[in-house]
């Protein structure tokens, strides 16, 4: 599944990674912030592995359950490398692909649920509904 990023001007003034709660807090300059789980950045990935090379090339990611990151790189002025415990290490999450994870959570994560139902793979998430 491909995300088209639309530009913002929004850059964070915070990131902090919680290992506990396995997830990844982001505070913008524009008094917006997400927290952001391991998985689910781990699942939306904008590396080649997970997007292909074009449209129709994308790799569900599955069994992401119980990921963490274990190193988070600056690239520039404009994102991030986490550093996955599953060795994933390739995508750059630019300031602008972060806040669109975060302004389109619920979204994003009912279409990759139901995308793991259509392909019959089971999910802790889906147990609990």
């Amino acid at each position: 599944m491909r995300l088209k990023v639309t530009p913002i001007t929004a850059t964070p003034t915070e990131i902090k990674y919680h290992s506990v709660s396995r997830v990844l807090e982001i505070s913008f300059d524009d008094d917006t912030s997400f927290t952001l789980p391991c998985e689910y950045l781990r699942i939306f990935t904008p590396s080649a592995e997970a997007v292909g090379h074009g449209p129709g090339q994308e790799v569900l990611q599955i069994h992401k359950e119980d990921v963490t990151i274990i190193d988070i790189k600056p690239v520039g002025n404009y994102g991030i490398t986490p550093t996955f415990s599953d060795g994933h290490n390739s995508g750059i999450y630019t300031w602008a692909f972060l806040y669109k994870l975060g302004a389109e959570y619920e979204t994003l994560w009912e279409r990759y649920l139901q995308r793991l139902v259509a392909a019959g793979i089971e999910h802790r998430a889906l147990l609990q509904h």
